[in-house]
């Protein structure tokens, strides 16, 4: 569990795995142990999988007191891929950490060999309400005080006690005014994309990522039948086996986009397609199949059930 400086703040993060980078960020409230857990078994097989943790969130310190707004999160990313030396990477985000992906890939659309993007929207609503009804700290510690419990433990010993009661607020305050991604911002995205969204989520409407897919020149949807907004949660086999088809299908592409940026430097490492059989369940070389697998129970778990008695599903 390193830690390493970056845009001011000393950010917690975890490393596995081997191959190509991939940057995989959480959503609110989380981290990224925890939304991918069940993915990491099998992505840290085809990569050198990077997990940090977003300020006010886990190991990464800052007080939410202080302001909290998606475009510092766009920053931390790029201080923090700057300093842990990815020239190109893959990247991939989950909710709030797919804003702040999407932005990022505005920003730096050449540095991205690919994007994949889960339960976002480029709207204002419902992500506002949502939000808003969701990240109540009083309304969280009178009526579920197990689900208080569950933030306490993931948030007090990197942030202190009762941090994310600041943090909660903060987050759907910022939704409900920070500055919107229009078509001419996502048409500037042109790595290949992957547009994830559960078909029940009210969070991210199925139309909303529709409309973000045709936006960005190269991007594909995904639509998840019958979930809500925690897809990697609700439906983890179903989803990793649509992520490593759009890996195996966009491996060449990504190749050439590492390669205009790094050349011959070490990064540009064999991708998914050049798996041993021996280090995959399949007897396909170079595949990233993966049999149907059940919600892994943990804190991503206790999230999804949390949510179902609290609204349609979704979070930020």
């Amino acid at each position: 569990m390193p830690f390493i400086r970056a845009n001011g703040l000393d950010v917690g993060y975890d490393v596995q795995g081997a191959g190509p980078p991939i940057v995989m960020l959480h959503g609110a409230t989380s981290v990224g142990r925890e939304d991918f857990a069940a993915q990491l078994p099998l992505i840290s097989r085809a990569f050198l999988v990077h997990l940090p943790d977003a300020r006010g969130h886990g190991r990464t310190r800052w007080d939410a007191a202080d302001g909290f707004r998606y475009d510092w999160l766009v920053d931390d990313l790029e201080a923090f891929v700057d300093a842990i030396g990815l020239r190109s990477f893959h990247l991939l985000g989950f909710s709030m950490g797919a804003m702040t992906a999407l932005q990022y890939a505005v920003r730096h659309p050449e540095r991205l060999r690919t994007l994949v993007v889960i339960g976002i929207s480029t709207e204002r609503e419902p992500r506002a309400s949502v939000a808003r009804r969701l990240m109540d700290p009083p309304r969280i510690l009178a009526a579920d005080p197990a689900w208080a419990a569950e933030l306490a433990r993931r948030h007090d010993e990197g942030q202190g006690v009762g941090g994310w009661q600041r943090l909660l607020p903060a987050i759907a305050a910022d939704i409900a005014v920070q500055p919107l991604l229009g078509p001419g911002d996502l048409h500037r995205i042109d790595a290949p994309t992957m547009v994830t969204v559960g078909d029940r989520d009210p969070f991210a409407p199925v139309d909303h990522a529709w409309g973000i897919s045709r936006q960005i020149p190269r991007a594909r949807l995904f639509v998840v039948p019958d979930c809500g907004h925690e897809v990697t949660v609700r439906r983890p086999g179903l989803f990793n086996e649509g992520t490593a088809g759009f890996y195996r299908q966009t491996e060449v592409e990504a190749r050439r986009r590492a390669e205009l940026v790094e050349g011959d430097a070490p990064g540009v490492a064999p991708g998914p397609a050049t798996l041993r059989p021996a280090q995959v369940d399949s007897d396909e070389p170079g595949s990233l199949a993966h049999p149907a697998m059940p919600i892994v129970p943990g804190m991503d778990d206790t999230d999804a059930r949390w949510l179902d008695r609290h609204s349609t599903g979704g979070t930020s």
